[in-house]
């Protein structure tokens, strides 16, 4: 057997099987490239979900942490460390925001959102005890806990977990009707991705976010924004929300705010809502360590010159004009997104976004289908969308290399 071959049966014996992965194995990486233990390079068109968003091993990021590595990593919230205060008060900045709330994965995040949502309708709002209740989307992905499960419409996800965190409401993204018959007295939030990118990068309607803003501030309800994937440059700005003007009165963080390097998650708002916290009331062990706090600062601090967002924009309008000629050809049925950011409907002629991902991994092309097209319901056939959400530093030759091989792929 091949080492891939090798490596692979292995992590089959041991590895617990909640995922499926491509069957590559990766080795190193850098920049826009990974290469695999057999020495074949792949053109990385995922970027870990936007987690990679500054690219594999980006230099001032790798400086970063391995600086802080040789001073201090872990001090647990029992102590202050030097790293904390700065970052605190930059990401907050970098939100127009107060307060931040750090922890580790996105799902922790949404969790604390959660947690913080609630204690603030019962202290400030006045929500009788037990009653609070979350508005969320169908077609959301905010993680895979318990609770966050307990509000998904994906049936994979759902499956066997139960019983069932109650306290929210489902209704479906882009319906403004729907949301606003779904507040009620003992509404503490409404919770949504400003685009939804495990459904298959679902953007709602042009006005929907602004007026889902205005209708929580109408009714005294906090609209947080989960921004895990959509933020941090993914949309050709700084956060999805912008493309509506809209600023939410939560914003929840994680993936790229890591840099690739570790995971950093954080929630963002004002003193008000985040001042609800008392200690010993909620925390994490590794949440806002110092090597987490020195990464996060090395990210915000290239966020804050607009170069990575500017890119975004610049080449994902390269991307959709590129995407479209597929498109226009019948190629692909249909194609949705912001920035370097596309979900891509294949034409089902062609097979499933499976299929055509290990036919893109063939040609030296990393991406990867989304296994929630098949619940939207919006059209198409089951389990025929890929996602393409490339580091932001990638090249325009890089990427025209990579649209190249989807286009041969597609003619096939």
């Amino acid at each position: 057997m091949s080492t891939t071959e090798t490596l692979i049966a292995a992590a089959e014996v041991h590895g617990a099987h909640n995922y499926a992965p491509l069957p590559v194995v990766v080795a190193s990486a850098d920049g826009a490239w990974m290469t695999d233990v057999e020495g074949r390079r792949y053109l990385d068109l995922l970027a870990g979900y936007s987690a990679l968003n500054f690219g594999h091993r980006n230099r001032r990021i790798i400086e970063a942490a391995k600086a802080q590595l040789e001073r201090v990593t872990l001090t647990s919230r029992a102590f202050h460390h030097d790293r904390y205060a700065a970052f605190c008060e930059q990401l907050a900045q970098l939100c127009g925001m107060e307060m931040v709330l750090p922890m580790n994965t996105g799902a922790e995040a949404v969790e604390t959102a959660v947690k913080t949502a609630r204690k603030w309708g019962y202290r400030v709002k006045g929500v009788p005890a037990e009653m609070a209740k979350i508005v969320v989307a169908g077609n959301n992905f905010h993680g895979r806990t318990t609770t966050l499960i307990s509000f998904s419409t994906d049936p994979e996800a759902r499956a066997d977990f139960g019983p069932y965190t109650p306290g929210f409401e489902i209704v479906p993204y882009g319906d403004l009707t729907a949301m606003r018959s779904a507040l009620s007295e003992n509404t503490v939030a409404v919770l949504l991705e400003p685009i939804q990118g495990e459904a298959g990068v679902l953007v709602p309607p042009q006005g929907y976010l602004a007026a889902v803003r205005e209708l929580a501030r109408e009714r005294n309800v906090l609209f947080v924004a989960d921004e895990i994937q959509s933020g941090l440059g993914r949309t050709g700005r700084t956060f999805a929300c912008e493309h509506e003007g809209v600023v939410p009165d939560m914003y929840v963080l994680g993936k790229a705010l890591g840099g690739g390097v570790v995971p950093v998650s954080a929630v963002v708002s004002s003193a008000e809502v985040l001042g609800v916290f008392r200690p010993g009331e909620h925390g994490s062990t590794f949440g806002g360590n110092p090597l987490a706090c020195a990464v996060a600062l090395e990210v915000i601090a290239m966020l804050r010159t607009g170069e990575y967002q500017a890119r975004s924009a610049e080449l994902g309008a390269h991307l959709h004009r590129e995407l479209a000629v597929l498109a226009d050809a019948g190629r692909v049925t249909a194609v949705r997104g912001r920035g370097l950011w596309a979900g891509v409907d294949i034409a089902p002629r062609y097979g499933t976004g499976r299929a055509v991902s290990e036919r893109l991994m063939d040609r030296g092309v990393l991406v990867k289908d989304t296994g929630a097209h098949s619940f939207r319901g919006t059209g198409g056939a089951p389990g025929a969308t890929i996602r393409i959400a490339p580091p932001l530093v990638i090249s325009k030759e890089d990427l025209d290399w990579g649209l190249a091989q989807l286009s041969a792929v597609l003619e096939g």
